[in-house]
């Protein structure tokens, strides 16, 4: 599953250990692999630690900027991690290569990142781009893989703005909340996408706080029969004698006091609505924060609390307005001593001003769709867009093809 090479000795013990939770034998195994790479060039664990500089940055997007520079410039002199895919295979199959690398145990994720597509021509940083926004997609929209016979598996539910954790038992027991801390984790460390839309008394609680100080709201639960019977403790109108068997059916399940008239009604609903979104997912909650804690991105969480709304974004917080985006564009121009131009200035004038016109009219929605397509995620890049008219069918963004020698290479949109 991990693609990677053991010797013979160890083989056994690490083949019992991959892609599951680390037992003893993969702690053995992890010592005996460290020890044969204590002998090999390159920075030692032990010197592997970040400066405080980037804590007495004050702008919150330049210290994690500050951090993760310093995090890969430590580990840039390693051998790169490889995550490959292969577009001709089934969706399923693309789902278990990004699994199984995600999986592998005792790996530093700092590491140099090396991303193949396999069976597409697309080279450069757009094929990681490509493979680090897939994966926090997938976080949110759900594995093609049969998990307990199901079709798609979802690692979080419930509606947008309030996504938490699976309560699915297999799931925790397969460690994938720990493979999703790694996705979000090393997404980060490479500049990605971060989850975007958790609710947010999960990541009250994720960070350290107390389910009771958390503030939870009935469209944090995602089961929606739950939802509607604990929403019946709602108020103060009288119960059916059908929805209070209901409302005490449920509380008996969760060990919880029966309802005595009203006297604990709104005792039992914070009660009843803290256990339906915390109290049944702690053990998931407790492998996102491992798998964040080997990503390194836990100590950004932790020792800068002013990053949280960063790295755990409100769904719809990356929100453009024509005015920025239109800045960002670099316009084609019309060189008479160029005789490549295959268009008039009247002709690339029009196109232009067809496109300026939809960003000034289109929603915020229609900004972020045009983006994903331009640059190959949400993420406006540093460097501007760059917008071409040649001849064609459709217009085609060519982010993936962007030199991997030149990293200040245009992001390019060609429309026809």
């Amino acid at each position: 599953m991990c693609m990677d090479i053991f010797p013979c000795h160890i083989i056994e013990a690490h083949a019992a250990s991959c892609g599951e939770s680390a037992g003893n034998e993969a702690i053995e195994c992890s010592t005996v692999m460290e020890e044969e790479q204590a002998v090999m060039p390159g920075p030692s664990r032990s010197s592997a630690a970040v400066t405080d500089d980037w804590l007495t940055i004050q702008d919150p997007t330049k210290a994690m900027s500050q951090f993760r520079d310093s995090l890969l410039h430590i580990y840039e002199k390693e051998s790169a991690l490889v995550l490959s895919m292969d577009t001709r295979e089934t969706p399923a199959e693309q789902d278990m290569a990004l699994l199984s690398f995600y999986k592998r145990p005792n790996v530093e994720w700092a590491r140099p990142l090396h991303c193949r597509l396999e069976g597409d021509v697309a080279i450069g940083k757009g094929v990681t781009r490509f493979f680090l926004s897939t994966c926090i997609e997938k976080l949110k929209s759900g594995f093609c893989i049969n998990f307990a016979n199901t079709d798609v598996t979802r690692l979080f539910d419930g509606e947008t703005g309030h996504l938490v954790p699976s309560a699915s038992h297999f799931l925790v027991e397969s460690d994938m909340f720990v493979m999703a801390g790694r996705m979000m984790g090393h997404s980060f460390l490479h500049g990605g996408p971060c989850l975007s839309g958790l609710s947010p008394a999960l990541a009250h609680v994720l960070l350290g706080g107390g389910p009771e100080t958390a503030t939870v709201a009935l469209e944090d639960c995602p089961d929606l029969d739950i939802r509607e019977t604990i929403r019946l403790l709602q108020g103060e109108s009288k119960l059916s004698e059908e929805e209070a068997k209901r409302v005490q059916d449920l509380a008996y399940a969760w060990d919880l006091p029966c309802l005595s008239n009203n006297n604990n009604r709104r005792w039992l609903f914070e009660k009843m609505l803290i256990h339906a979104v915390i109290g049944r997912v702690t053990r998931q909650i407790k492998q996102l924060r491992r798998g964040l804690k080997e990503t390194q991105m836990w100590t950004v969480l932790t020792k800068r609390p002013d990053t949280v709304a960063l790295l755990f974004p409100k769904e719809g917080a990356v929100d453009y307005s024509p005015e920025v985006l239109l800045k960002r564009i670099t316009w084609p121009h019309h060189d008479e001593e160029d005789d490549d131009n295959d268009f008039s200035v009247d002709t690339m004038c029009h196109v232009s001003g067809y496109l300026r016109q939809f960003i000034e009219n289109a929603s915020p929605n229609e900004l972020g769709d045009l983006v994903k397509f331009w640059t190959g995620w949400e993420i406006l890049p540093r460097t501007n867009l760059s917008l071409e008219v040649v001849k064609g069918s459709f217009p085609t963004g060519l982010h993936l093809l962007r030199d991997p020698a030149n990293p200040r290479a245009l992001q390019r949109l060609c429309i026809f």
